[in-house]
């Protein structure tokens, strides 16, 4: 079930989009994680027939056109979400969905036009310079240096199995469909290209005082198993935003969308049941 393709213009952009439709289901707009693309929600939308999920592909992504190599990506992927999420809600606020690259997308888009955001779901989202100040930044800039080195040198496949080996499902590049390997190993380098605003938070979304100006309720989720970095900048986050509360799938790493759809939908139906 993975949703009808839609293109359209908003706002100058051209936006690539999955839809799940449902006649008078809530509109959600669900952003995607790095490497990935709209289809990522398919199993939740198959599991939560009361929301109405717009997903669309982020810059560099899915059917959206290839990097150029010099493009703002994280701010070219809130643009796009910034025109769907004024499309569906009609210029009024909508529920939106983010994981990991996408996560921080969707803060980034409640924290610079706030009108258009009602509930935040936020799994993982990696703004990793939150945890600058804990235990787990060094072991995770070792890590992050690895593949960064990899891809400088142009080896795709080696740096994607080390992005998997800590990001992934447990996944080698040599065990997945061949046509998602070769997908993922492309892009690879767009990782680096976001490194900006995620490790060294560029767009400013640590700013003073701007979390704490984002007066809507928030879920943020993690998985139990997930790199320390994880937990560490989840904290920060928590105690920044004055409506926030943290959940953690056990068993789960940071791919729990994909390997823990099931506990995932059952957090969503509940936060977002909760009103406007």
């Amino acid at each position: 079930m993975r949703g009808d393709l839609h293109q359209a213009e908003f706002a100058g952009r051209q936006v690539m989009w999955r839809h799940w439709p449902r006649p008078g289901g809530r509109p959600v707009l669900a952003l995607h994680c790095a490497l990935s693309h709209g289809a990522e929600w398919s199993g939740l939308a198959g599991s939560r027939p009361e929301l109405a999920i717009h997903a669309p592909d982020l810059a560099g992504h899915g059917r959206m056109p290839e990097w150029d190599g010099r493009t703002d990506l994280h701010g070219e992927s809130t643009a796009l979400a910034r025109a769907l999420a004024g499309r569906i809600g009609g210029g009024g606020p909508v529920d939106v969905i983010g994981h990991s690259l996408g996560g921080t997308v969707a803060l980034r888009l409640a924290l610079e036009s706030p009108g258009l955001t009602r509930r935040l779901v936020l799994v993982e989202p990696v703004l990793f310079a939150a945890a600058r100040a804990s235990a787990a930044w060094a072991p995770f800039v070792d890590q992050h240096r690895e593949v960064e080195t990899l891809v400088a040198r142009g080896e795709t496949q080696a740096a994607l199995r080390a992005f998997l080996s800590v990001w992934g499902a447990g996944d080698d590049p040599a065990g997945l469909p061949p046509q998602l390997a070769t997908y993922m190993q492309a892009r690879i380098r767009l990782v680096m290209a976001i490194d900006a605003v995620l490790a060294r938070d560029s767009a400013g979304l640590l700013r003073p005082a701007g979390l704490e100006g984002l007066t809507g309720p928030v879920l943020l989720i993690e998985g139990g198993e997930s790199p320390p970095i994880i937990a560490a900048l989840m904290a920060e986050l928590a105690a920044r935003l004055p409506r926030a509360r943290r959940a953690v799938i056990p068993g789960a790493g940071h791919m729990l969308p994909v390997t823990h759809g099931a506990e995932l939908s059952a957090l969503v139906r509940d936060f977002l049941g909760q009103g406007a």
